[in-house]
């Protein structure tokens, strides 16, 4: 169970309401075969989106979980609320998550949504990496939403891919540090093709690896002494600190794409992996010992003592009331019979869920990482 919590990562996805945050989700889902087709939010097909007061909105009321298999790994997945009147519920989700993308309208660019979940977020100071999304839509302009992301969020933009062509131009993504173009199908399949960067992009693309590479070796202080020497700095010295720099917050990377055609969602799910930490790699969790008042902390591990944090719960037409549980520390089967701070009481688990949307499969047990559903708990 220590290795399937290694491949796993709790992910958040927080948006000012309208930005395309649950078509990215549809697009990961897809990507990961999670789904044999691309959900819409437009048409009601949304596999996150499904009570009938978020399919008349067409906006998410409440946070919804399902996950994405992607290159031997797992994405646990929260699609939140954008809507202002609901963001407390976006607020308790974010403390089972480890990480977050941000998601923001090519469009609209950054608004008072987003300041507000990027500030949740800083709360709880939790790992971002930011999806500038709708970039085939009209009057998209990524480089105005950059500068509005320096001046709002306050914070050095990361930029590591940079888009080809925008609005109906819109084809494809850069890679600034692996420096190569990613083509696609614009066909929502996700599929694309490595070919070199476009020769009326070489200045542009140049300019701003550099800008990157400045911010990204600000994160460690001898790769910064090795490139102020002049030296050349490889890709994987790059990659290394960019996904270390994530890990601790000190670099915010930004990734563009477009969730309805599937544009760029890849390189965000390769980058989710590889710069979001795992549930094991967590600083440990405080709370009250079972038999004192002493304040101690849990090792986010599988072989430390079991502990959980529930953090909503949901009414089901089917399986009744449901209450959602993060695990961070230990493990826990159905049936098992755990201690309830709050309450100073014990209590019996029933059949452990892992939720699907609006779907639950029975699990055997939960490990650190694993966000399962407990149905009918007191």
């Amino acid at each position: 169970m220590e290795k399937v919590a290694e491949q796993l990562r709790n992910v958040a996805l927080i948006a000012h309401g309208g930005s395309g945050k649950t078509s990215l989700a549809e697009a990961m889902l897809f990507n990961g075969k999670s789904t044999t087709r691309l959900g819409k939010v437009d048409d009601g097909t949304s596999s996150f989106d499904f009570e009938p007061e978020e399919i008349k909105r067409r906006s998410t009321l409440s946070t919804a979980f399902h996950h994405a298999k992607w290159k031997k790994n797992k994405i646990n997945i929260l699609d939140t609320p954008g809507d202002d009147n609901f963001l407390s519920d976006t607020k308790f989700s974010l403390d089972a998550a480890d990480g977050t993308v941000v998601v923001i309208s090519a469009i609209s660019g950054v608004k008072v949504g987003t300041e507000k979940v990027w500030n949740f977020a800083d709360e709880r100071k939790l790992p971002r990496i930011i999806f500038i999304n709708k970039m085939d839509r009209e009057r998209a302009d990524f480089y105005k939403v950059i500068d509005e992301i320096s001046e709002g969020l306050e914070i050095k933009p990361t930029p590591v891919f940079l888009p080809i062509g925008a609005e109906d131009k819109f084809s494809g993504v850069v890679d600034l540090i692996k420096m190569k173009a990613y083509t696609y199908e614009l066909d929502g399949s996700g599929k694309f093709e490595k070919q070199d960067i476009p020769a009326e992009m070489a200045d542009l693309v140049e300019e701003w690896r550099e800008k990157i590479i400045e911010n990204i070796v600000e994160a460690n202080d001898d790769l910064m002494e090795k490139y102020l020497e002049g030296e050349e700095l490889s890709d994987q010295e790059i990659e290394e600190t960019l996904y270390a720099g994530i890990k601790t917050g000190a670099l915010v990377p930004i990734v563009c794409g477009s969730s309805l055609l599937n544009v760029g969602v890849p390189q965000l799910m390769d980058l989710i992996i590889q710069g979001l930490p795992s549930p094991l790699e967590i600083p440990p969790k405080e709370g009250r010992a079972v038999d004192s008042d002493e304040i101690i902390q849990r090792i986010p591990s599988v072989d430390s003592p079991f502990s959980a944090l529930v953090f909503k719960t949901v009414a089901d037409p089917f399986a009744g009331r449901l209450t959602i549980m993060r695990v961070f520390s230990g493990t826990v089967e159905s049936d098992s019979t755990v201690y309830n701070p709050n309450k100073d009481i014990k209590e019996k688990f029933g059949q452990l869920l892992a939720i699907e949307g609006k779907k639950q499969q029975p699990v055997e047990g939960a490990g650190p990482g694993d966000i399962v559903a407990i149905a009918k708990l007191k």
